[in-house]
């Protein structure tokens, strides 16, 4: 898709469709009361004659409108201006997108970011903008024998802008949404893979292409007889029930200087779990080829990071494997030995997303990292307590806290702190080992993370679980791309002058 900015006189542009917003009321935004004054008020008598009083998500298709270049005027319903909000203004985005898509419109001129949402400006509103029109056009049929025709989708958008102020502000966001946007399709293509595709060699091959991509990419995969040199007991106990060798994935991207301390990434790629022994209920089992989204929004963040050639030095870590039950897979009750050198009890072969992790996490230590943010699909706990909206965050680091809050609010891919207070520690207490791998029901994903934190002390570090943020079900089932937004916008923000 093409976007890009535009500025001038609205009514001396030319477009298939020019994109304007009407408040509640019949309230015409500034730039529709231009091309209004344009057609001798056309617009508001349009607006009068087909009942279309701009509550939010209406749309009116005007054809031949006159006074102006544009072949048509497509009028979005903004809903009330008080309630105009950034939340609004997305709604709103996808109400015309799928308008457009209805009438078969596949270019368009796009002013429908002005006036600025309540809480919001320029940037936010045209990033959200390209987000959701990628979005609208993103298509997973490539398993497909038959495939049926794909709608005619948005090929073209030019983003309007008043001034040459509003057009410098708009190709920021146009390339940083851009290249959001290429990691979020490569991260949901990765997830929407079934685990007889996507197993963890075909995520490592995907590394490996995506370090093809620029010299300042260096990839390495790990085979199990490495890791076992290593001493990662817990990550190999886990793809020990599976016929498909587990991996380690390791990305480093030298885009800063040579004494810049790294951020690492640590992503879970567990490619399909079927809980191991403690074997997992059938229904909706198949979604746990979703595991690996943690690994996937890892490579995600890479790809925008290339896209963006961000002047950071970057590690991306993915432990990939499959957790299947078989004669040789570990069992309740065995004990593991991590890269660490701590013990651990595994009360619950189900848990295995923090084994895998607890032996990366301790790998990642010898970058000398500066941060650690690992993400996770770790427990349905984090679903229970927080639902499918933010991703949980867990931290020992306060202002790294504040920096990951700040990235969510502004991409709009928003965490929530949960605790992550040492009253929880005793749960992981173990009889026989240093720590058990379940800490009981209550407190389930703060627990997992207290776990996790065994083996980042001294390290500046925060948990991501994406349980419920990854993934939706249901007759939109499918990938999300998150949170490759909110972990884009963190490093940009370390890039800012």
């Amino acid at each position: 898709m093409q976007i890009k900015s535009k500025s001038g006189d609205l009514t001396d542009l030319s477009s298939p469709c020019l994109v304007l917003g009407v408040f509640a009321g019949r309230h015409l935004s500034d730039a529709a009361k231009t091309v209004d004054q344009a057609a001798d008020g056309l617009l508001g008598d349009m607006l009068r004659r087909n009942d279309m009083d701009g509550e939010a998500e209406q749309t009116l298709l005007l054809q031949q409108v006159p006074g102006i270049d544009a072949d048509r005027v497509l009028l979005v319903g903004l809903g009330k201006r008080k309630a105009f909000d950034r939340r609004a203004y997305r709604k709103v985005v996808d109400a015309a997108l799928g308008e457009l898509q209805r009438q078969r419109l596949t270019k368009v001129l796009w002013a429908l970011h002005q006036p600025t949402p309540k809480g919001s400006d320029d940037y936010r509103s045209l990033y959200d903008t390209v987000l959701a029109a990628r979005a609208a056009g993103y298509r997973f049929d490539r398993l497909k024998s038959d495939k049926k025709p794909a709608p005619r989708a948005l090929r073209s958008l030019d983003a309007w802008c008043p001034d040459k102020a509003a057009r410098d502000v708009a190709k920021t966001a146009i390339r940083d949404a851009k290249a959001t946007a290429e990691g979020m399709d490569l991260a949901r293509d990765l997830g929407n893979l079934p685990g007889n595709v996507c197993t963890p060699a075909y995520l490592a091959d995907q590394a490996v292409e995506l370090g093809k991509q620029s010299p300042k990419l260096k990839v390495e995969v790990l085979e199990e007889k490495d890791m076992e040199k290593l001493g990662m007991g817990a990550l190999l106990a886990v793809s020990r029930g599976s016929r498909q060798p587990a991996k380690l994935i390791v990305m480093e991207y030298r885009g800063g200087g040579d004494k810049e301390k790294p951020v690492v990434l640590v992503g879970k790629g567990l490619t399909f779990d079927a809980g191991g022994i403690s074997l997992k209920p059938g229904q909706a089992m198949d979604e746990m080829k979703y595991d690996m989204c943690g690994g996937a929004s890892v490579l995600g963040t890479m790809k925008a990071c290339l896209e963006l050639d961000l002047p950071i030095n970057l590690v991306g870590v993915v432990p990939s494997s499959e957790n299947l039950p078989d004669g040789d897979a570990n069992k309740p009750g065995d004990i593991l030995t991590s890269m660490a050198g701590l013990t651990i009890e595994v009360l619950n072969t189900d848990a295995e997303g923090r084994l895998i992790l607890c032996d990366a996490l301790t790998y990642s230590k010898r970058f000398k990292p500066d941060v650690v943010i690992d993400i996770a699909t770790l427990t349905g706990a984090c679903v229970i307590a927080l639902g499918k909206h933010p991703s949980g965050l867990f931290s020992n680091d306060e202002a790294l806290v504040n920096d990951l809050n700040a990235a969510g609010e502004h991409s709009g891919d928003r965490v929530w702190r949960m605790p992550l207070w040492d009253d929880y520690q005793g749960q992981l207490d173990s009889n026989f080992a240093d720590m058990a791998n379940i800490g009981g029901r209550e407190g389930g994903a703060i627990t997992a993370a207290c776990f996790l934190s065994r083996f980042t002390e001294k390290m500046r570090w925060a948990h991501l679980d994406i349980a419920g943020t990854a993934w939706l079900s249901g007759d939109k089932k499918g990938s999300t791309g998150r949170p490759v937004p909110l972990l884009t916008r963190f490093l940009l923000q370390r890039c800012a002058p």
